[in-house]
Parts: structure tokens; C-alpha cells; sequence
């Protein structure tokens, strides 16, 4: 399936490149993330805002994305052209900003990684783009600055809004036990304390 999505026919005047990372949560938890057209501030730690311009956050959506000061943009215009619950798969057109980024496509797609012992599971996330040159600039530093973007996208942020759900997931289940052993037990919610 890497190959179907990841593979893309270059112009002249094209760069592009694919990033992977391993996350170490299971593909339900990190897909429930990056799955969210209306929310990458989520995981994408140059996005400051994100506001919805048209749709709900399915295909054909688009979004006006904010960029944190110190780039060399401040806005992002972006499409969702695909978003696959199944196999797990999105792709983004960029289609206007402030920014040099011209004829933007990215496809993101998750695959699990499946390990002996292991409880939950890894994710690999695959991110890869095209991007035509700008003017004045080479086909590697496009791809330079392309990809140390997506790669600070899929680091630290995305790792600890990860480490965020678990938290809330462990707290939910706590809460579930809490209130099955009061319902089987009246007396045992006043030891608790409630």
C-alpha cells in the first residue's frame, strides 16, 4: 500500500520526498490525531490556529491555516482531497497562502507495526509531497525546508498530544471502575471518599 500513495511522477520544475517516523502508540490513537482536517495544531508544531473555511472536515473541506512567527509565511490555504478511515489515508492540497510553497500535495498514510510482546502496538507514519521550485531556489533546499517542517510536525507535538489521550483514556477507565464498584457496592463509595 506505501507504494500506491507514495509515488509520484516529477516535472522538471517539481521536488519532492517522503518522511517516515515510528510512533510508539497504536495506529487507532495516533490516526484519531492526525485524522483531524480542522484541528493540526494538534500535532503540526507551526500551526498556531486553524479555522475551517468551507465544509465540515471531510473531502473537500478547506482550511485557513496560521503559522507561528518566524517562518517565512503566515497563512496556508489547504484542501482535503482524500481521507480513508480504512486504510488510513489523507491527502492536502495546498492552494493559496503567503507562502513559497506552490502546487503543494501531500499524502499521509499509518501502518501498523505489529511486534511480539508488544502491548498496543507502534505506528509508522508515512508523509510524502510535491512541491514545485520556486524561482531562485534549488530542488534541495525546497525539499530541505519541506522536510524539516513535516519533520517537526511528526515529533515532539504529535508525541505528546499521544501521551495527552493515553492520560485521558487511563482517567476514563479509572472513572468506569470507580462507578461500577459503587453501583455493585454502596458502602464502598463512601471508603473512597465519595
Amino acid at each position: 500500500m506505501k507504494n500506491q500513495y507514495h509515488t509520484s511522477q516529477l516535472s522538471s520544475n517539481q521536488c519532492g520526498s517522503s518522511l517516515v517516523q515510528t510512533i510508539d502508540a497504536p495506529l487507532p490513537l495516533v490516526w484519531s490525531i492526525i485524522r483531524r482536517f480542522d484541528n493540526p495544531q494538534a500535532y503540526k508544531l507551526f500551526v498556531k490556529s486553524c479555522k475551517l473555511r468551507s465544509g465540515n472536515g471531510g473531502i473537500g473541506s478547506v482550511r485557513e491555516v496560521m503559522v507561528v512567527s518566524g517562518l517565512p509565511a503566515a497563512t496556508s490555504t489547504e484542501r482535503l482531497d482524500e481521507l480513508d478511515d480504512e486504510c488510513h489515508v489523507m491527502m492536502i492540497s495546498i492552494i493559496g497562502g503567503d507562502h513559497r510553497l506552490v502546487n503543494y500535495r501531500s499524502t499521509t498514510t499509518l501502518h501498523e507495526i505489529s511486534e511480539e510482546g508488544m502491548n498496543g502496538g507502534k505506528t509508522e507514519v508515512v508523509e510524502s509531497y510535491v512541491v514545485d521550485v520556486p524561482a531562485g531556489n534549488s530542488k534541495e533546499d525546497t525539499c530541505c525546508f519541506a522536510n524539516m517542517i513535516i519533520g517537526c510536525n511528526l515529533s515532539e507535538k504529535l508525541r505528546n498530544e499521544l501521551a495527552t489521550q493515553t492520560i485521558f483514556i487511563c482517567l476514563e477507565i479509572v472513572e468506569d471502575i470507580v462507578e461500577a464498584q459503587i453501583q455493585t457496592s454502596p458502602d464502598s463509595g463512601k471508603a473512597l471518599g465519595l
